[in-house]
């Protein structure tokens, strides 16, 4: 990407509010001279103070005792949920006014833009976590508008497990490793998740979802983001409707397959952490359009499930969804602890337009992230630089640890004389929050409303909508998962559970996990409709920034490759040169290449497609190496290419007329064609 094609985005980044905040807190210690945290300049910092060069260190070293006090104290308590993170900024552009749905400040003009950080995450395992593992991912988003700072904050499906908030407790215990032994990490391969998960029928929709490839996403740059809950939007006219919020990738949404997430695990396990840095550092951008779904308050009991209920979702043929803006991620933090770590995400940071509903899960997430924030990062978190709004702010919060603003004055009560009744309180009508005046009776009970009953429709709707290759992965997922549960109780209720969505599914997973299928008891769910949206294969298909291992050995055919490398840069593909060792290769014509990899260093399962070139210097060992490269990419269903030599080995191995492997003796132009639309198709699940 030319630097002239980055321009809107530098300017954007340029113009960013909370970028120019942050600059005032950035320190560059390059050519400094080493102090304390007082300030005094240090002279040694390799050796304690001590009686003799051979005798007991002294308590008064105060150097010593800085550093290394300070040093036990790094650490903060990692999240209990969403532990293993990371984010980056960007900037949110709003496609035209919204002012008819809400009079939140950012979605009023067609072009206005607002700064945003985003941290991705795995809601299960802790920040040590391999980041290819089956699992949800959290993507939250904190937008720094003019008004205040609101957090989006979901994840990448659009529902989830447990309907009220008073049982999240209970679903993250059996979620995390069994407290007797600690196994396994990040994992739902375990007894006491599937224990959870057979005995409360309301997890079935979700059930589906985290067995399908949605939860082993290819990058966090091709996931789907959710806010899972049912938003109230409200215009000037204190008009009110409901909402969902949706985000979209451009790039479309892709996962990776079971077997190529746990051998990218043992290869890389920072492989998304590492995608998403590096595609920023390079000037690739992701982009993600947001969307929303709108109800109107008379519509509200117009459908078949409740609109409150989180563990259903809006099927977009019924509920359209509307798309008003883009999110551009243009940088990476400069600290990850600073930014990423102590950034604190919260539902219940709303601005005027935007308000809460009555939905019982999101109600409960507005006490318990106010409360773990302050546990976790301290009583003044809002004050960090990360999370500090772009806007003014002034209130009579006072002291409590680590604050570092300085408030002047006499006065920290409201109403005062003292001070003129400052800080002062303005009215709806100047931009004051005004809580929507939804009408709320009825009495004080614990018991789920009747409306919030129905558990298997939406899991069965999920199921139709499944191509044929999802629900085999579907099937292979839940005969892993249930494989690994030890107790044959366990395995039988959550077959039972399955046989309400899918009788041959349920029948099937049996005969993989040494069960029973569902007796005639259980009644399968009569759905017959789909939802083309919830299949991951009506996504978008591009090659812009797919990886390409390209196999690359001494005496390559130098012109034929320039060609094809020219021609990988201009649809924004990115080629990675793997031979047998580092440094310089020498063409057929003279020309040289850097070697990016060694087979020894790096992995076939981290590139998206294949290109063999070989060459006529090349060793046995070579040629089995490149065997082993090809033989995976293949099962993987992936894309390969091969010319000269290269060809040469991929007709060796019987399968050069097989879907998505094309070789030619010389390459040229159609050859170039048709590797890459197969990279842009990405798998050939027809072989």
């Amino acid at each position: 990407m030319s630097d002239k094609d980055n321009e809107p985005e530098k300017r954007k980044q340029d113009d960013n509010k909370k970028m120019d905040q942050l600059k005032k807190f950035y320190r560059d210690n390059t050519d400094k001279v080493m102090t304390t945290d007082e300030g005094v300049k240090i002279s040694n910092d390799e050796n304690t103070l001590s009686a003799g060069d051979r005798g007991p260190q002294l308590l008064e070293d105060f150097i010593y005792r800085e550093k290394l006090t300070h040093f036990d104290r790094e650490r903060i308590p990692e999240r209990n949920v969403h532990a293993r993170g990371y984010g980056a900024h960007g900037v949110f552009e709003c496609y035209e006014t919204q002012s008819n749905l809400t009079k939140a400040h950012f979605l009023q003009k067609a072009g206005q833009q607002t700064p945003v950080f985003v941290r991705f995450s795995q809601v299960a395992g802790s920040r040590g976590a391999n980041e290819t593992l089956r699992d949800v991912r959290g993507f939250a988003t904190k937008f720094y508008t003019d008004e205040g700072n609101f957090d989006l904050v979901g994840n990448n499906i659009p529902i989830f497990f447990i309907q009220d908030g008073i049982k999240f407790p209970d679903l993250i215990h059996a979620l995390k490793p069994e407290p007797n032994n600690e196994i396994p990490q990040g994992q739902t391969a375990h007894d006491t998740f599937w224990d959870f998960i057979g005995s409360n029928e309301e997890s079935a929709a979700m059930m589906m979802w985290i067995m399908s490839d949605r939860t082993i996403p290819r990058s966090f740059r091709t996931i789907q983001g959710f806010g899972v809950h049912t938003f109230r939007l409200v215009n000037a006219e204190g008009k009110s409707v409901f909402c969902k919020f949706h985000w979209r990738p451009v790039l479309g949404i892709h996962s990776l397959i079971w077997n190529e997430a746990q051998k990218i695990g043992g290869a890389d396990p920072d492989f998304h952490r590492r995608d998403l840095w590096e595609n920023i550092e390079q000037g690739f951008y992701p982009e993600y359009e947001l969307g929303v779904q709108v109800i109107e308050e008379d519509q509200e009991f117009d459908f078949d499930f409740d609109i409150l209920d989180a563990t259903k979702l809006w099927p977009e043929e019924d509920v359209p969804l509307q798309m008003i803006g883009k999110m551009t991620l243009n940088k990476n933090v400069e600290n990850v602890f600073a930014e990423t770590e102590q950034v604190a995400l919260h539902p219940g940071n709303i601005v005027p337009g935007i308000d809460f509903t009555n939905d019982p899960l999101l109600q409960g997430r507005l006490f318990s992230y106010t409360d773990t924030q302050i546990y976790r990062v301290g009583t003044n978190f809002k004050q960090l630089p990360i999370n500090r709004p772009v806007c003014p702010f002034h209130n009579n919060h006072r002291d409590g640890s680590q604050r570092y603003i300085i408030d002047k004055g006499q006065v920290a009560y409201h109403q005062n004389y003292l001070a003129g009744n400052t800080p002062y309180t303005v009215p709806g009508s100047q931009g004051g929050f005004v809580t929507y005046p939804s009408l709320v009776e009825g009495l004080k009970v614990r018991k789920t409303a009747p409306s919030f009953l129905d558990h298997f429709s939406q899991a069965r709707l999920f199921w139709n909508s499944m191509t044929d290759v999802e629900k085999s992965h579907i099937l292979q997922a839940f005969s892993f998962e249930l494989g690994k549960v030890n107790v044959p109780e366990v395995r039988q209720r959550v077959v039972n559970l399955i046989g309400h969505i899918s009788r041959p599914l349920a029948t099937a997973v049996a005969e993989q996990v040494g069960v029973e299928p569902p007796d005639g008891s259980i009644k399968q769910s009569d759905v017959t409709k789909s939802s083309p949206a919830l299949s991951l294969m009506n996504t978008k298909f591009l090659p812009d920034t797919l990886k390409v291992a390209v196999i690359v050995g001494n005496g390559y055919d130098g012109n034929a490759l320039e060609s094809l490398l020219q021609s990988f840069k201009e649809v924004e593909l990115k080629p990675f040169i793997i031979s047998e060792r580092l440094g310089e290769i020498t063409a057929d014509n003279g020309d040289k290449l850097n070697v990016d990899a060694t087979f020894l260093t790096t992995s076939p399962v981290l590139y998206d497609g294949l290109l063999v070139v070989g060459g006529d210097q090349t060793s046995d060992q070579f040629a089995y190496q490149t065997g082993n490269f090809i033989t995976e990419q293949f099962n993987h269903y992936k894309p390969i290419g091969g010319i000269e030599e290269g060809a040469i080995l991929i007709q060796q191995l019987g399968i050069a007329n097989r879907p998505g492997v094309f070789t030619s003796p010389t390459g040229g132009g159609q050859f170039t064609r048709q590797f890459i639309d197969g990279m842009a198709k990405q798998r050939f699940w027809d072989r």
